[in-house]
């Protein structure tokens, strides 16, 4: 049987994703220019990671 893990392991990377994808909402409402690429990128992040997840699942 596998040990448990504390909370803060298993929510660290879910957590960050949240984290990125809300600079990246906040970025956008607020700022225009340069923000609007960094907001792009920081949107997109939790997309990239989810099809990452998918490829790696399936392989």
């Amino acid at each position: 049987m596998s040990r448990a893990r504390p909370l803060s392991v298993i929510f660290a990377w879910p957590l960050a994703i949240f984290a990125v994808g809300l600079a990246g909402l906040i970025v956008a409402l607020t700022g225009e220019g340069w923000r609007d690429a960094a907001a792009w990128v920081a949107l997109a992040a939790p997309l990239v990671v989810v099809r990452w997840a998918m490829a790696r699942r399936l392989t």
